[in-house]
């Protein structure tokens, strides 16, 4: 169910849009897949941008603290990087957009926003817009 635009009661200020969708999902490990799931997920940053708001993908934040271990996303360390970024970052969210595609990851996303009350969107389109200006 989306939550309809108009309950954001604070559209004078910038969301923080968690996007989620397919990352890891249906690739079976394969890092072109893998890449390609990351850009449809970046694809969405410009829209959200657009309509006023701050865009994040978790995979922005968590691949790099894998890389300073040495590690990547199907290394078994993964497990315990990817799921948890995701949930720290919803704690300091405001909205999530979430795309099309089976996502184990996506899904649990959903879910903690749901019980955290926060909105999610299922289209770019339902996301509320603000006014540009240039101070926010």
């Amino acid at each position: 169910m989306t939550t309809p635009a108009a309950a954001h009661p604070d559209t004078d200020s910038p969301l923080l849009v968690l996007i989620a969708g397919p990352y890891r999902s249906g690739t079976g490990g394969d890092p072109a897949a893998m890449a390609a799931n990351l850009a449809r997920l970046e694809a969405a940053a410009w829209p959200v941008f657009a309509a006023g708001h701050l865009p994040v993908i978790g995979e922005w934040i968590a691949l790099p603290v894998l890389r300073s271990v040495g590690a990547g996303p199907t290394d078994p360390l993964a497990e315990q990087v990817l799921y948890p970024t995701a949930a720290r970052l919803l704690a300091r969210c405001d909205a999530v957009l979430r795309l099309p595609g089976e996502s184990t990851g996506a899904d649990l996303d959903v879910a903690t926003a749901r019980r955290r009350g926060l909105p999610v969107y299922h289209d770019v389109s339902e996301l509320p817009h603000r006014a540009r200006r240039e101070d926010a």
